[in-house]
């Protein structure tokens, strides 16, 4: 099953696989053979004379309970390639039914170094304690900040200002009279577009329910229900607070995420000026960008590492905390500035220290021009290592040399290469 959020290119992905499979294809989005994946599951799938490829399972989630069946009575690994733009897997019943039968797939919108082809991977990087020696950067917030405002999803990407603008409004009524209520017996559209709105203006920041709920006047409990609404669409992400033995009086609260830096700006009513000049919106939507190009970089990372948080009482916070199965640990912090020192680095040498050799490595990632050291196992990056990096084979033959030039390519393209 490949998952995602509406518009960020599953069908198109799938549907070459099918092609190259001879695989038949049906989507839901077929009201005649969404009817009857509803009302004949069984006989549905009986009409396929081999492998099939199912757009948008989560119209008819009927017909999981089916495919369980086929699939226990003839155990041929490849019989269903389904696509999914919400998260029927959050159903216990439908998770019950999968699990040890499925293999998933998340696929989120278009990650920069899918847009750049780059071949290299920072999470990689830092884990083998190596990170891309970049020099010539962009210096200051012209680094980032018209990539942020485009954010990832291929159509929104080919559009600016206000047709930019409306294809996110009607993105996020479509998404919400059809995918939500394909999971949850939900009528009030307006109070998830309040709910994201708001949280929108906590992008990067930790979530605590009550205070959510006391401004948009919701109960506690709804508000948390409907923040799993719509991580369930994809449209926002929770990351974990890291909580080691060894650590004390660490704060428990996750952080929130828009998914997505183009919807981001959106929500706040932020275009490319805004996010390099007002001060309100630069730290958000900077931590927002950088934190979900890392997530993506982490899910197709050799690595595979667990992505957390890290914030304690007496004021020590990283951004981003990585850990991998060993319990080996790499940290990053986002710095809107261009010129990091070691003071940035005050809470990963906390967690360096109380690691030792466990700890690979760490990164202050910042709108500086070049790779510079601030300490053992600890470098500050231009934002550009997010996609400008050399593979692992370069950077083991570049360790000990003079720093790694900026990859001078052609403009991107809008293909992906289906990683994240």
């Amino acid at each position: 099953m490949v998952m995602g959020a509406r518009q960020v290119g599953k069908s198109t992905l799938c549907e070459a696989i099918a092609a190259e499979d001879h695989r038949a294809t049906v989507s839901l989005d077929d009201d005649g053979a969404r009817e009857t994946a509803r009302t004949d599951p069984a006989g549905f799938l009986a009409g396929f004379d081999g492998p099939v490829f199912i757009d948008e399972v989560q119209r008819a989630p009927e017909l999981i309970l089916a495919i369980k069946r086929v699939v226990d009575r003839e155990q041929r690994p490849g019989q269903f390639l389904l696509t999914g733009s919400a998260n029927i897997l959050s159903s216990r019943k439908v998770q019950e039914a999968l699990t040890g039968r499925i293999e998933l797939t998340r696929l989120w919108p278009f990650a920069q170094a899918e847009l750049r082809e780059g071949s290299g991977n920072l999470v990689d990087a830092l884990f083998a304690a190596s990170p891309p020696r970049i020099v010539g950067a962009p210096i200051g917030r012209r680094a980032f900040a018209s990539r942020v405002a485009a954010g990832g999803y291929p159509e929104a990407r080919g559009r600016t200002g206000r047709r930019r603008d409306r294809w996110f409004a009607n993105y996020l009524t479509t998404t919400f009279e059809r995918d939500l209520r394909a999971i949850a017996d939900l009528q009030k559209e307006h109070e998830m577009l309040r709910l994201l709105s708001v949280l929108a203006t906590r992008s990067s920041n930790l979530l605590r329910y009550a205070n959510v709920a006391d401004e948009i006047d919701l109960d506690e409990k709804t508000v948390k229900s409907y923040v799993g609404l719509l991580e369930a669409i994809f449209l926002v992400r929770t990351v974990p607070a890291w909580r080691p033995s060894f650590l004390a009086r660490v704060l428990h609260a996750p952080k929130v995420y828009v998914t997505d830096s183009g919807l981001l700006a959106h929500l706040l009513g932020a275009d490319e000026q805004r996010i390099g000049e007002d001060d309100r919106v630069t730290g958000i939507a900077l931590e927002t960008f950088v934190a979900m190009e890392v997530m993506k970089l982490a899910s197709w990372s050799d690595v595979d590492p667990r992505v957390y948080h890290f914030r304690d009482r007496r004021g020590a916070e990283v951004d981003l905390v990585l850990e991998d199965r060993s319990g080996r640990v790499a940290g990053i912090e986002i710095k809107a500035k261009a010129s990091p020192t070691q003071a940035d680095t005050r809470s990963l040498v906390k967690i360096r220290d109380a690691l030792g050799d466990r700890f690979a490595g760490g990164a202050v990632i910042c709108t500086g021009e070049q790779t510079l050291p601030l300490g053992d196992r600890l470098w500050a990056i231009p934002i550009s290592g997010l996609w400008d990096i050399p593979s692992a084979s370069d950077l083991d033959s570049h360790i000990g040399q003079r720093p790694l030039p900026l990859n001078q390519r052609d403009p991107p393209t809008e293909q992906s290469s289906g990683r994240s």
